[in-house]
């Protein structure tokens, strides 16, 4: 957040106050959002609310004004599931804590966009705050996948084999573990986990949307399963929003999967489904890692158990960073099972029931014309999950605020 300064800080609060007409290039849209905490303590939290029938001014910017610290908090709108949506970063939240803010509109130039996307070669590149992110790949392998993902100390986090066999020290296992991906590993019988002429592949075909902003960038690509024999299987529609946030990495991935022409059944397997792979020091074999679930299995005692959320943690040219992912309440078979590895898989599976139990069937039908969606949070960060107070950021993906108009 930003104090309101100079001309802008008096225009806004005299319109406000209803003191003077609207100032040329401010433009007050006379809504005032209150966000408040439920049972828990907020810290750095994306927040969202749809906004219906709004007119937005053209070029103009939205931001929110706090109306009681008078600090001018940068927001984005995005268009979304046939909707427009403004959100915005919530700093710091306290449990029972109410925020009233006043959604403006002002001229670009007042909030500059700190997350930026520029299209490369069969890429596009995430940048916040000017340091490179991630990229999203596509077209050099049989399947999208994001790499690298650089952490909150500016060094990747992920494996660069097989993307790069340059790096000393890194394990040549598992070529198929690009960096961070969605895919899996029984699609009405098709291998798509791993790669070969036997394996299926996933096509980028389209972006539906490519932006950045004030508070965050955004990738929406839409892909097409193909089996070997040609016949496509299913589309998926997956989306990765990367926000400005301080001290940490913040992610979500959001995908849907469409059974367009066909019924589509998801086998029982272990190989699945959003997944990375750490880089080789901070894994559990050889490493300093440490991996820990929500519900407290540790290392080797996670693979194949259920659980809120999971975070593997090591060092990183000797800085102590770690990586968790939650699981979305909404998401099915929550909460998810995970195919973690102490040697440095790492991916969330909802399908292995009986590969991760010995019992049961988690085979799962989507029917021709339906689809399915699933959504995850990456969170990156400093120190092992205690420091970094992964157990609230997970509430606080879980359980966000209320959020209304007033």
């Amino acid at each position: 957040m930003v104090r309101l300064v100079g001309a802008m800080a008096l225009g806004l609060a005299m319109l406000l106050y209803g003191a003077a007409k609207p100032q040329k290039g401010i433009v007050d849209a006379k809504r005032t959002i209150v966000v408040r905490a439920l049972n828990n303590d907020y810290p750095t939290t994306p927040l969202s609310i749809k906004l219906d029938g709004l007119s937005v001014p053209g070029e103009l910017s939205p931001a929110l004004v706090d109306l009681e610290s008078r600090e001018l908090v940068p927001a984005q709108l995005m268009r979304a599931d046939g909707g427009l949506y403004l959100m915005w970063i919530e700093r710091q939240l306290k449990r029972g804590q109410a925020k009233r803010y006043r959604l403006v509109f002002a001229k670009a130039a007042e909030v500059k966009p700190l997350a930026l996307v520029k299209e490369a070669d069969k890429a596009v590149e995430v940048y916040i705050n000017g340091e490179f992110v991630t990229a999203y790949r596509y077209g050099d392998a049989p399947k999208p996948y994001y790499y690298p993902l650089i952490g909150p100390t500016g060094k990747a986090v992920t494996r660069h084999f097989p993307m790069r066999t340059d790096v000393k020290g890194e394990r040549a296992d598992h070529p198929h573990h690009r960096s961070m991906w969605f895919t899996f590993g029984d699609v009405n019988g098709v291998d798509f986990w791993t790669e070969g002429a036997r394996a299926g592949v996933i096509k980028h075909r389209s972006f539906e949307a490519v932006e950045g902003g004030p508070v965050f960038a955004r990738l929406v690509a839409r892909c097409d399963w193909v089996a070997p024999d040609g016949k496509r299987l299913l589309e998926d529609l997956r989306e990765l929003i990367v926000y400005c946030v301080d001290g940490a990495r913040l992610f979500d991935f959001n995908v849907t999967l469409y059974a367009a022409e066909e019924d589509v059944k998801f086998g029982d397997t272990k190989e699945g489904m959003f997944g990375l792979r750490v880089a080789s020091s901070m894994q559990v074999e050889g490493g300093s890692g440490q991996i820990i679930n929500s519900r407290g299995d540790k290392n080797a005692e996670a693979w194949g158990k259920r659980a809120e959320w999971c975070d593997y943690s090591g060092t990183v040219n000797g800085d102590r960073v770690g990586i968790a992912i939650f699981d979305h309440p909404n998401n099915l078979r929550h909460p998810t099972y995970w195919h973690v590895r102490t040697y440095g898989l790492f991916a969330a599976n909802p399908f292995g029931v009986r590969s991760f139990t010995g019992s049961g069937d988690g085979s799962h039908i989507l029917r021709r014309g339906t689809s399915l969606k699933f959504q995850y949070r990456v969170f990156i960060h400093r120190g092992d999950l205690s420091s970094a107070n992964v157990a609230s950021f997970y509430r606080a993906y879980a359980e966000p605020p209320s959020i209304s108009f007033e």
